[in-house]
């Protein structure tokens, strides 16, 4: 992804590919009148509907539709735009877009209307990412949470802790001109306080946007245990159908199988996987093989075993990978009359449960909660990402070393912590970025948005 060209007319199906009632070809750039004059044959009113053939190169009809023009700046690009509506065609559709290159202009990347909507000042960084967000929404909160970044709700708390941090780098660098008077500004303006202030500003903000992120990106969830304790059976009841084949031949499931569901909002992404154990054929090793390579990647490992026989979970947390998050749960209550429940011990969490009853599946489905840290019934979560977390977390560094050098008495390493967490802070929303952070945040986009 390169930077938005004035001179750049781009132009793309900005609805999904096949049949539909409706699909849209977008155009933005300073090529878009002389185009509407060629495509259109009349003049548009800003902001308007209007009812019009949509002509080729011969002056015959492609198609007919609803034509919007949307002049600069007051566009979602910041360019003149102009939206054709027509039937929703695959072979019309191309037709109407070929068209379109023809007059000059040149397929958009992905993302590149919305990355034009950010360089021109029309949205900022965290806005531009929610947009792709709202998109791929899975949950209703998640989708929620993305409006309210696209909102602006996520910067505008940014910004205040920015507004916050820019006063006190002000004074701290007055601080610094005047630091041959007898005032001590440092004391005298209380900048300990303050910077604690900011921190513990900035840890609101961090543990919203933790919820955020949980909402965006989910907890991936590995079923693990030994053939025929119920793995499959787990999955099923979580997924609330028959997902996966049950039978009490030991080795039915030899690959991954995924299953995406929702607790309350907070995406689960559940992963089934073959029995550990020894003696395998050819093709069960080769699933076994994948059943470990996904635990090592699990958020959160269930280790499966048949209450009747306790000593397996014992046996199989020592196959497991070091650093691996595991609950032991222990299936098939009903045989062994076992009250479900979660027991916490020094050994980790232990879930009691029937998947054949449904017995201390909410219980289960609390804990996955409570594994994740996840408050979906809060009021004015947004939608938050990874880099954005890793951004606050960098200021929060900063932050600490400028308390300790303000302690110190120290202005001048003060300034310059205080510049940096400045900076690491404006990376959310863009005020300091750079163009390989552009590129890979907008080549994830869907062409035409």
């Amino acid at each position: 992804m390169t930077a938005a060209h004035p001179s750049d007319t781009i132009a793309a199906v900005a609805t999904p590919p096949g049949k539909g009632g409706v699909s849209i070809v977008r155009i933005s750039g300073p090529a878009v009148c002389p185009m509407m004059t060629d495509l259109l044959g009349l003049p548009l009113s800003p902001r308007h509907a209007r009812l019009c053939r949509f002509r080729g190169a011969d002056g015959e009809a492609i198609d007919q539709g609803l034509a919007l023009y949307f002049p600069a700046p007051h566009s979602f690009s910041g360019e003149d735009m102009l939206e054709l509506h027509g039937h929703g065609g695959p072979v019309v559709t191309d037709l109407l877009l070929q068209r379109v290159l023809s007059l000059g202009a040149r397929a958009a990347a992905p993302g590149e209307f919305t990355e034009r909507a950010f360089l021109n000042g029309k949205i900022d960084l965290a806005q531009a990412e929610a947009v792709a967000d709202l998109i791929d929404a899975a949950t209703a909160q998640a989708a929620r949470s993305a409006q309210r970044s696209l909102q602006g709700e996520f910067s505008k708390r940014i910004d205040q802790l920015a507004e916050r941090l820019v006063w006190l780098r002000t004074y701290v660098e007055a601080a610094i001109d005047f630091s041959d008077e007898d005032v001590d500004f440092l004391s005298a303006g209380r900048v300990g306080e303050t910077l604690t202030g900011l921190s513990d500003q900035l840890d609101t903000i961090a543990v919203a946007a933790h919820q955020g992120e949980l909402l965006r990106d989910g907890l991936t969830v590995v079923i693990a245990g030994r053939p025929n304790v119920g793995k499959s059976s787990l999955l099923n009841c979580l997924a609330g159908r028959d997902t996966a084949i049950v039978t009490d031949i030991a080795g039915t499931t030899r690959d991954l199988l995924r299953e995406h569901i929702q607790i309350d909002g907070l995406p689960l992404h559940i992963i089934d996987t073959a029995g550990l154990r020894e003696g395998a054929d050819r093709v069960e090793q080769e699933g076994i093989r994948r059943a470990r390579a996904a635990i090592a990647d699990a958020g959160r490992v269930l280790l499966v075993v048949d209450d009747r026989h306790p000593e397996q979970g014992e046996e199989l947390l020592q196959e497991l990978p070091d650093g691996v998050p595991v609950t032991r749960v222990h299936n098939k209550i009903d045989l062994t009359r076992v009250p479900p429940c979660v027991v916490h011990s020094p050994g980790g969490a232990v879930v009691y449960l029937s998947a054949e009853t449904g017995a201390g599946l909410p219980e289960l489905r609390q804990h996955l909660k409570d594994c994740a840290g996840y408050r979906g019934d809060e009021d004015g979560i947004f939608m938050a990402r990874r880099r954005h977390l890793e951004a606050l977390g960098r200021t929060r560094t900063w932050l600490d070393l400028a308390l300790s050098n303000a302690q110190a008495g120290a202005a001048e390493l003060l300034a310059d912590d205080l510049r940096a967490a400045h900076e690491a802070l404006g990376e959310i929303t863009g005020r300091f970025t750079t163009e390989d952070l552009l590129g890979s945040i907008f080549r994830s986009f869907c062409i035409g948005k």
